[in-house]
């Protein structure tokens, strides 16, 4: 029994080093990424406080029309497909 245990205890030993080096394997190539992640990880962060604030949106395109009205036909058109595209993707 005690043999079985210490075999056990080995193969657990290489396991863990295993892991360790392909840990930091992934690091490595994971590095370049970290900027780019890091953009996709706050665009999917502003993506949802827009959807538990819709509020903003209307806010938004109201400013929108204050500033620049003959633009905000472009503008509001544009929100809307996009709007409609996102819907579809769920």
């Amino acid at each position: 029994m005690k043999r079985k245990l210490a075999r056990l205890a080995e193969r657990r030993h290489a396991l863990v080093a295993q892991a360790a080096t392909q840990r930091s394997l992934i690091a490595r190539h994971a590095a370049p990424w970290r900027a780019r992640l890091a953009w996709a990880d706050r665009g999917i962060a502003a993506v949802r406080t827009l959807g538990r604030h819709p509020l903003w949106l209307v806010g938004a395109a109201l400013l929108l029309v204050a500033v620049r009205p003959q633009r905000a036909g472009t503008w509001l058109h544009r929100g809307w497909l996009a709007w409609m595209i996102a819907r579809r993707l769920r």
